[in-house]
């Protein structure tokens, strides 16, 4: 078994797995984590940002397995949560299309901490704010992912035609 169909197994696993109703569930990806709410039979509610291109996406409800993009999917613990269950999943689905996505003041960690807590913030962006090294080694990351996720697209996109 090579490491892309391993990768699809765990995928596999994670679509397969009985996550809480309103979890809150974290994927990495390169340079960052993605956030998103499970809100039940394997559908996940996001911010899509620029997870998939270099083209920023709207709150939208996906599959486990898409959401969780060939990595392992894991459940943030908010034990402070105000919203939890049907509601947390309400909340999620009350801004399903909304396309206002801002990297650094709305994300998809800025999402689901409004969905679970109320209030929208991020981590993430926190800890660039703080630590300078963090953020320029993150925006790296993030730059040279898009790049070459535009590249392989428009390559194979040119095959294909």
């Amino acid at each position: 078994m090579n490491h892309q169909d391993q990768r699809h197994d765990e995928a596999a696993e994670a679509a397969e797995a009985d996550y809480p109703l309103g979890a809150h569930l974290v994927t990495e990806r390169r340079g960052y984590a993605h956030h998103g709410i499970y809100i039940g039979e394997g559908k996940v509610v996001h911010y899509a940002g620029f997870a998939g291109s270099l083209h920023r996406g709207p709150v939208e409800e996906v599959s486990l397995e898409h959401f969780a993009a060939g990595q392992a999917v894991s459940v943030k613990a908010n034990p402070c949560a105000r919203y939890v269950g049907r509601e947390a999943v309400a909340r999620a689905r009350s801004r399903l299309g909304e396309d206002d996505y801002r990297l650094l003041t709305n994300n998809c960690e800025h999402f689901c901490s409004w969905c679970l807590l109320g209030q929208a913030r991020s981590e993430q962006v926190e800890a660039c704010l703080h630590h300078p090294a963090v953020a320029v080694h993150t925006v790296v990351v993030l730059l040279r992912t898009l790049i070459e996720t535009e590249w392989r697209g428009a390559h194979f996109g040119a095959r294909i035609a």
